[in-house]
């Protein structure tokens, strides 16, 4: 791995990388059963330098904005070195973002370059506000051969000259500008410098090391700060090599898997549900005899990896459920969103850690994650290497909000010094996000500080704390709000508990147990679990799916909006 410290750019350190891993398997991209093509990494640069000629040409340098719209392959990753070698600043945009949204964030960031694959162009230029954009030039990936792209120019023609400059940068300047997700009509363009890129990345590997032979699956959107850590910068600075899937068909990402001797992979909490669905109806369709095998095999494996994980030893107890995985994997690395303490130990005492972690766009990804020394399911882990967190305003449970200082949070928010300094207050980042730490020094998050609700009896209630009660209830997906959020009604606060208020389960895709009954049943005993003031007192089935962020979690306020439009508080079915 080269040496962070160093290097005052990401451009500069990836710069010496390619030169040092030169004949080290850079990148595979696959689509279905289709291997579209390996890149060594003086392939990959091979490919970057005539895309950087033509940055060059266009008098794109220290301090110019590059959009990049594609989805997970290699162009995204080229597209990203050749801005970063010419001193320019990169915004990643969600391709799954509406063509409208993403013209608005391509105004906001004042871009003066963009990439994007084929089809984002055609609905992009269609919309009526494309011509406003002050872009200089658009470089469209795999457009069909007479297709008209004017006044765009097509990937695939871009010039191989002369060796283009390298444009050095600082350590304080600019390398990207990433965009929240879920940050509604107020656009939150972090501003991510050099250094917070290259200390972050210092962090990590040095708890999750990557080598060269090490492969990374590369299933979330690059776009997001997470999977642009540690699916671009994480591994090519160390001589790794990252996998891309041009398709997410659980099938596919499956046999992603052997196929590729994959040894980590980031994935989101409803991605872990489903593996683990899968073993259970796996080992269920077992005879009693083999059954009670596999009992005592994951038995001997939980005590021999109490307090860190052996591999090895996994793998020799446990052969047929590692081969599925490829034998190669070492972790699982999830966050983003709520992930159930039982189905990270059910895979922990498979031999499949995973760590489960926390972070922020604006501390440039990751705030904490679990070491696995030992495994702790029950927390998102402890601070990295640099980073500093306390607890703010703390009740008398510990709890408070979660403020994070170092190296790694961003400068703030583009174009925004108003939100700047209320969330960055004397060096220390403002998460919103409430939680305590416990006498290992392990981070437990309880909600957003915005979600929490106050009761009549000044209890304060977090729902997202509440919902881990009624983690294995047979649903697709359930959230909790305050009744009077939902319906608000003079006197009631919204958001508030008040006298008589009552808090309300929604829940989607639940099965049969029994009809209404049934489901009341079993809500009411998750709901002993729970204190008195926690309990839920009402129940509204919801067919819709939950809107989401591109990241996974609940759009809270939207969900409401869309509940409180659709059907009137006589729907919730009392327990």
């Amino acid at each position: 791995m080269l040496d962070l410290s160093q290097y005052d750019s990401l451009g500069a350190a990836l710069r010496d990388a390619l030169d040092r891993f030169a004949d080290q398997l850079c990148l595979i991209e696959a689509d279905r059963d289709r291997e579209n093509h390996r890149l060594t990494y003086r392939q990959f640069r091979a490919q970057a330098m005539p895309i950087a000629c033509d940055l060059e040409a266009l008098a794109f340098g220290a301090g110019s904005r590059a959009a990049i719209l594609i989805s997970n392959q290699s162009k995204w990753l080229i597209a990203a070195y050749a801005v970063l070698y010419r001193g320019g600043a990169i915004v990643p945009l969600d391709y799954k973002l509406g063509a409208a949204e993403q013209a608005a964030l391509l105004a906001h960031s004042r871009a003066e370059i963009l990439f994007i694959e084929y089809p984002l162009w055609r609905l992009l230029k269609a919309e009526p506000v494309f011509a406003e954009l002050r872009l200089h030039a658009v470089f469209v990936t795999e457009a069909p051969a007479g297709a008209e792209i004017a006044p765009a120019r097509r990937w695939e023609e871009c010039r191989s000259g002369d060796e283009p400059g390298f444009v050095p940068r600082g350590r304080q300047d600019c390398a990207g500008i990433v965009y929240s997700s879920g940050t509604g009509g107020r656009p939150k363009g972090c501003i991510l410098t050099h250094e917070n890129y290259l200390e972050q990345c210092r962090s990590l590997t040095a708890w999750y090391p990557f080598w060269p032979g090490v492969r990374y699956l590369s299933i979330l959107p690059t776009n997001h700060a997470i999977d642009f850590m540690v699916g671009f910068i994480g591994p090519f600075v160390c001589g790794a090599t990252v996998v891309h899937l041009r398709t997410l068909r659980p099938e596919y990402i499956r046999e992603a898997f052997p196929r590729f001797q994959i040894t980590y992979a980031s994935v989101v909490p409803l991605l872990l549900e489903n593996v683990k669905r899968g073993l259970v109806a796996r080992f269920d369709e077992l005879a009693p005899a083999r059954r009670r095998v596999l009992g005592w095999l994951v038995a001997l494996n939980r005590a021999a990896t109490r307090s860190r994980p052996r591999p090895w030893l996994s793998r020799l107890l446990l052969p047929q459920v590692h081969r599925a995985f490829g034998n190669r994997l070492l972790a699982l690395i999830v966050g983003g969103a709520f992930t159930q303490p039982a189905t990270l130990q059910f895979l922990y005492d498979l031999g499949i850690p995973v760590a489960n972690g926390y972070g922020l766009t604006e501390a440039s990804t990751a705030i904490t994650v679990n070491d696995l020394r030992p495994f702790r399911p029950d927390t998102v882990g402890k601070p990295l290497p640099g980073i500093e967190l306390r607890i703010a305003e703390a009740g008398e449970d510990g709890v408070g909000e979660v403020l994070v200082r170092g190296k790694t949070v961003m400068a703030g928010y583009l174009d925004d010094p108003e939100l700047t300094e209320e969330t960055i207050v004397d060096g220390w980042l403002r998460t919103g996000d409430l939680g305590w730490v416990d006498g290992q020094g392990h981070l437990h998050l309880v909600g957003r500080k915005k979600n929490m609700i106050v009761t009549a009896g000044g209890k304060n209630v977090y729902p997202e704390d509440v919902e881990r009660a009624f983690e294995d209830l047979p649903a697709k997906e359930f959230c909790i709000f305050a009744a009077g959020y939902l319906w608000p009604a003079p006197p009631s606060r919204a958001g508030g508990l008040e006298a008589g208020e009552e808090l309300v389960l929604v829940l989607r895709g639940a099965g049969e147990p029994a009809g209404p009954d049934g489901l009341r049943q079993l809500v009411a005993d998750r709901n002993r679990r729970l204190a008195a003031y926690q309990r839920v007192s009402g129940l509204l089935v919801w067919e819709s799916e939950f809107p989401r962020t591109a990241s996974l979690k609940i759009k809270r306020p939207e969900l409401a909006r869309q509940i409180a439009v659709r059907v009137d508080r006589g729907a919730v079915m009392g327990l």
